[in-house]
């Protein structure tokens, strides 16, 4: 598997960076990201393969079950908090999407929190940052739990320093978006209920 990276990177900066050889020099001197892009780490999400955009088009966070951490007075930095801080604040991103995506892990995870606490310990303290989920009516239906945490991650990014602020003067706009890998489709929610985009 090491060797099929390193015949990509190959690839990557003998026939991909020599095409795109303007694109490369500017991103050498700095990135200015209009979206920050929250999603999952599955290996089967690729945010740049999904919305066709060019390396320094959006700013990715990844983590398990595209959860925006809440913030707590006193503990440690956070590396997921920190990336999602500087892109709001430093990079003045125009605007966020929280993607979800079907059959993810990490909500079948939070449905068995005392299941995985033994064998995924990390996983499971990660996971409490929607453990309020588990008391709604989604809780027992993964796909709407899947919709609902994505929901979820934006209350929790409003507590963020600036983030209400910009909100309000309309200088950042929010989409939750949840992508079904069999078919390539993504539902964004339109302020009611989640609808294709492909269909809009």
């Amino acid at each position: 598997m090491v060797a099929e990276l390193i015949n990509g990177l190959r690839t990557f900066v003998a026939e991909v960076m020599p095409a795109k050889q303007d694109l490369f020099a500017k991103l050498a001197t700095g990135q200015s990201p209009a979206t920050l892009f929250i999603t999952c780490a599955d290996s089967r999400i690729d945010p740049s393969l999904i919305t066709q955009t060019d390396p320094g088009s959006i700013f990715v966070v990844r983590n398990a079950g595209n959860i925006v951490p809440k913030l707590a007075d006193g503990s440690s930095p956070d590396g997921n908090a920190a990336s999602i801080e500087y892109a709001i604040t430093a990079l003045n991103v125009s605007h966020v999407v929280i993607c979800g995506h079907s059959s993810c892990g990490a909500m079948g995870g939070l449905q068995d929190l005392d299941g995985i606490a033994d064998a995924l310990p990390s996983v499971r303290r990660w996971l409490e940052h929607s453990e309020q989920l588990l008391d709604t009516p989604a809780a027992s239906d993964l796909d709407s739990l899947i919709e609902a945490n994505v929901l979820l991650q934006f209350e929790h990014l409003r507590e963020y320093p600036g983030v209400q602020a910009k909100l309000d003067a309309g200088e950042i706009t929010l989409h939750a978006w949840v992508y079904d890998i069999g078919s390539g489709d993504v539902r964004a929610h339109d302020g009611s209920a989640f609808t294709s985009l492909l269909r809009s």
